[in-house]
């Protein structure tokens, strides 16, 4: 369990195919806030199967591909100090945390807003597979909730770490 713990997050980040231009991009306010609308649309695309039968595959694929596209559809910002920017700072230092330490209770918090996160998944799973709207409004408010904290904390972890080294401080310049 400790294992998979430590390595969720960068399978996700692989999973991605994040490079440097579209980690950037990914830091666009535009790409972090428009994010949030991928778990309802797949709710929506999933609840769909009830009149598109075989055919909500299309809905759920368009949003696999929002999904994968969003993180390189928006111009890499030009003021990187946006609380949605700091946030996506902040999961890059948490990722690079094999290679420049972040401090115990930021991991601490990084695991258990992903857990209290996760606890979304069953009553939504539930909820889209019984199409009963209070377990699928309360999966998502965990879900999102759950993920809009965590990238809270993501902005409290990159102003902490922002000082250890020139690379985190250099993400906030202007690459022009």
């Amino acid at each position: 369990m400790q294992l998979f713990q430590r390595d969720l997050f960068a399978a996700m980040q692989r999973l991605m195919q994040m490079d440097e231009v579209s980690g950037q991009r990914h830091a666009s306010p535009w790409s972090v806030y428009s994010r949030m609308t991928i778990l309802p649309l797949l709710t929506l695309a999933l609840l769909s199967r009830h009149w598109l039968g075989w055919g909500a595959l299309v809905p759920v694929a368009m949003v696999v591909l929002w999904t994968w596209w969003n993180p390189r559809a928006f111009r890499a910002p030009t003021d990187r100090t946006t609380w949605a920017s700091e946030g996506t700072f902040g999961e890059r230092v948490l990722l690079n945390r094999k290679q420049i330490a972040i401090p115990a209770h930021h991991r601490a918090w990084a695991r258990g807003l992903a857990l209290a996160s996760a606890l979304g998944l069953p009553p939504w799973i539930y909820g889209v597979l019984t199409y009963n709207s209070g377990y699928i409004l309360l999966g998502l408010c965990l879900l999102v909730g759950g993920k809009l904290w965590f990238v809270d904390r993501m902005v409290w972890l990159y102003r902490d770490m922002k000082p250890a080294t020139a690379v985190y401080a250099a993400w906030q310049d202007d690459p022009k």
